[in-house]
C-alpha cells in the first residue's frame, strides 16, 4: 500500500493522516460486522444456534480485545478480525480500547518504514531460514535486555532495589 500524497511530509503529518486512515477502515468494518450480526441473530441460523452464539459472543467480548490489538501486525486477516468483532458484538468501549493502541501501531509501522525491515527479513527467511530466525532471537533478547537494564534503573531510582549487604538493626 502506498501512499504518495504523504512523501516529503513531516513525520507528524504523515503518522496523524495513517492514523486516521487505519482508525476510520476499522471502525467501518466493525460496524458493517454489527450489521451483520444484527441480521445473523434475526436470521434462521442464529436461532439454531442460540446458546452457542452468545456464548461465543460471551468469549469474544472477554478474551477478544488483544487479538484486536495484534491484529493490526498481521497481514492477511485483519479485516477478518474487526469483522468478526463486530458481527460477534464486542462492546464498543472494549473493542475501541483495543483498536486505539492497535491504529497507533499500524501508523508507526507505516510511517516509520516497518514494512521495508519486513521485506528485507522476509528476503533473509528465504535464502536462510536458520539466518533469519536467529535474527528475531537476537532482536528478543535486546528487547528483553534492554526492558530488564530499564526496570533495575526505575526500581534504583525509587530506592526499591534490594540492598547488597544485609542492614543491621
Amino acid at each position: 500500500m502506498e501512499y504518495q500524497f504523504l512523501e516529503g511530509q513531516p513525520f507528524w503529518i504523515v503518522y496523524s493522516a495513517l492514523f486516521g486512515i487505519v482508525f476510520a477502515r476499522t471502525q467501518a468494518t466493525y460496524w458493517i460486522g454489527r450489521g451483520l450480526g444484527a441480521g445473523l441473530h434475526r436470521s434462521r441460523w442464529g436461532a439454531r444456534l442460540g446458546s452457542r452464539l452468545e456464548r461465543a459472543e460471551r468469549l469474544i467480548d472477554r478474551f477478544g480485545p488483544p487479538v484486536v490489538t495484534v491484529a493490526y501486525v498481521t497481514v492477511g486477516v485483519q479485516t477478518a478480525i474487526h469483522l468478526v468483532a463486530g458481527a460477534m458484538r464486542m462492546s464498543f468501549p472494549r473493542y475501541l480500547a483495543a483498536m486505539i493502541p492497535g491504529c497507533a501501531i499500524w501508523a508507526a509501522i507505516y510511517s516509520l518504514g516497518g514494512l521495508a525491515v519486513l521485506a528485507v527479513w522476509w528476503n533473509v527467511f528465504l535464502h536462510s531460514p536458520v539466518l533469519a530466525v536467529a535474527l528475531v532471537l537476537l532482536l528478543a533478547a535486546a528487547a528483553a535486555a534492554a526492558a530488564t537494564l530499564l526496570r533495575r534503573r526505575r526500581a534504583a531510582q525509587r530506592g526499591d532495589a534490594e540492598p547488597s549487604e544485609p542492614v543491621a538493626g
